[in-house]
């Protein structure tokens, strides 16, 4: 199992990284990279999401819902 951890780094940033699991302990641990501001922590959490994804192909448009 997949899941995007968002996290404080030490000078204030928001840390993403993509973290996977087997059962109860955390396996692997990609960092994604930090941020400081609302759309560089969109885009890091996008780019998160795409490497969770890889090829595979969105059952829905989320980008569709989120223009309203």
């Amino acid at each position: 199992m997949a899941f995007i951890r968002k996290f404080k780094t030490t000078s204030g940033a928001t840390g993403v990284q993509v973290c996977y699991k087997e059962g109860e302990r955390v396996v692997k641990t990609i960092h994604v990279g930090s941020a400081s501001s609302e759309a560089g922590l969109t885009k890091l959490v996008r780019k998160a999401q795409g490497i969770i994804d890889g090829d595979k192909r969105p059952l829905f448009d989320l980008d569709k819902y989120n223009k309203r």
